[in-house]
């Protein structure tokens, strides 16, 4: 009998696992971010809790991305290299689906690296970088959905589909209150100084 290790498939079952826990993170780590910049919670838990989870679901989403990429490699199956792992439309295999997860993992490194250097980075420059995790996870979504081989599967068309509802819903939320926010700053610059008696 072979060993697990043996198992030719072991390496693909790692990439499949790691690839949907990579994306299910990254959702949870978005979601995360929109509850803490729209103060939805109302101060329970704390902000500072919901940063340190921010952060703690980031750094796990680069963990499973490595573990996702790192079995790509060393499966058998489907050959991938160094290029077909960085470079877009290098894979012969479903080369779109493929191209997908690799602007998401540029995105996730793009996100990762400017949060480690938020305090030497202009807060309008980090802001811009730190915006574009919401195009990282819907990347994510695509490349599952086109490259992902349990993309159908009921447990996973739920899961993503209830993340991505949540992330739609509370990007909404996020939009909505910063219109009201500009309104009310621009209603009461517009308003005349009153009189000093």
């Amino acid at each position: 009998m072979n060993s697990l290790i043996d198992n030719e498939q072991l390496w693909w079952y790692v990439a499949r696992s790691g690839g949907i826990t990579a994306l299910v993170l990254s959702g949870l780590a978005v979601i995360w971010g929109l509850v803490l910049s729209t103060k939805i919670m109302d101060g329970t838990p704390t902000p500072k809790w919901l940063l340190s989870m921010h952060r703690w679901l980031g750094g796990l989403t680069v963990s499973f991305a490595a573990i996702h990429i790192v079995a790509l490699v060393a499966d058998s199956y489907v050959h991938f290299g160094f290029a077909e792992i960085v470079v877009p439309y290098a894979s012969e295999w479903k080369p779109g689906a493929v191209a997908w997860g690799i602007v998401s993992m540029y995105l996730l490194v793009a996100v990762q690296a400017s949060s480690l250097l938020i305090k030497r980075l202009p807060r309008r420059l980090w802001r811009a970088i730190h915006m574009s995790s919401w195009f990282l996870f819907w990347a994510g979504v695509v490349h599952g959905a086109t490259a992902g081989t349990d993309a159908t599967h009921p447990i996973y068309v739920l899961l993503v589909g209830a993340i991505t509802l949540l992330i739609t819903w509370l990007t909404a939320v996020r939009i909505l209150a910063s219109r009201r926010s500009r309104r009310g700053v621009s209603g009461r610059t517009m308003q005349p100084a009153k009189a000093v008696r």
